[in-house]
């Protein structure tokens, strides 16, 4: 048989496993978002010395390096405290007839169903720097969103 047709391992024609892509821009974090990173990176840490296997332990370390990454590039921001809305804020709006409320956290934090969104969100892009009664344009129409209260969340 010619050689063109023998495979040295079968490890040559598996999908290359990329990193984890960082988010874009700074690593805005609350405090209780660098408690959630610790506690990421110690469950992981745990995860990893108990890994059976090379194999196993691969996806674990990918993690690890992730979580390791926004660990040493967090940065963390106090919420303002200037009833504008900012990092850390929790505010109360109206869009489409609806009321929400939500808290701007940062993106390993952010939980949607749970109100804590990305401050990278295009919704919280569109309502920083809004304060209480203020109209804020957001999807193409310039009234969309109606500030109804902001204050401290974290």
């Amino acid at each position: 048989m010619s050689v063109a047709f023998r495979r040295e391992s079968d490890d040559e024609h598996l999908e290359p496993r990329f990193e984890l892509p960082i988010p874009p821009g700074p690593n805005l974090v609350t405090p209780r978002g660098r408690t959630l990173i610790e506690a990421r990176v110690a469950d992981l840490e745990a995860a990893l010395a108990s890994a059976s296997d090379a194999e196993a332990a691969k996806p674990i370390a990918r993690d690890l390096r992730y979580w390791k990454t926004r660990r040493a590039t967090a940065i963390e921001t106090a919420p303002r405290t200037d009833d504008v809305v900012g990092f850390g804020s929790r505010v109360r709006f109206r869009l489409a007839g609806k009321e929400r409320e939500i808290t701007l956290v940062g993106d390993d934090e952010a939980d949607p169903p749970a109100g804590m969104l990305a401050f990278s969100a295009p919704l919280a892009r569109a309502l920083m720097g809004a304060e209480a009664g203020d109209t804020v344009a957001f999807n193409g129409r310039e009234d969309a969103i109606e500030v109804v209260e902001v204050g401290a969340a974290c």
